[in-house]
């Protein structure tokens, strides 16, 4: 049944929308990841890491929202049930238990390295298939990078 159809021809809503539903998995499975991070993080660092954690799980689970909108509004259910993301979520995540500081912030570094990369992969897929999902792909891995750097910056070594 399709509720809402398209002006996209077929072809670029199926390419638009196997990327939105796949930065879908990657942003709902960021936005776990972050939380399990956040509640067991411990270590010097913890105040600052704990609420930096906050932050990527808030942007990630608000630009999730927008892609599930622009998915329904290309006339793809979106699919963000917890055994689709069980299923198919593949970027790095933390072990159970306790999460030294600095181990935190080497998993976060390395998830969201990974989903920029494969961000990038989206919007190249969608640069002639359509250029608004793509211009969202592009705000979205734009925002990735920059809580990356943030947690990169974390782990800088000090001065010898």
């Amino acid at each position: 049944m399709t509720v809402v159809k398209s002006t996209l021809p077929d072809e670029a809503r199926r390419v638009s929308c196997e990327a939105l539903q796949d930065t879908l998995v990657d942003l709902l499975g960021l936005s776990l990841i972050g939380k399990q991070a956040h509640w067991n993080v411990v270590g010097p660092r913890f105040r600052s890491i704990h609420l930096q954690l906050d932050e990527v799980v808030s942007a990630a689970r608000a630009q999730a929202d927008t892609v599930a909108e622009r998915a329904a509004a290309l006339g793809v259910p979106p699919d963000g049930r917890p055994e689709t993301i069980a299923k198919v979520f593949s970027l790095p995540a933390p072990a159970q238990g306790w999460l030294r500081d600095t181990e935190a912030v080497r998993v976060m570094t390395q998830a969201l390295g990974a989903a920029i990369t494969r961000l990038r992969e989206r919007i190249d897929a969608t640069e002639k298939a359509d250029l608004v999902t793509q211009d969202l792909l592009i705000s979205i891995t734009a925002e990735l990078e920059k809580q990356r750097w943030m947690f990169e910056a974390e782990n800088v070594p000090g001065e010898s």
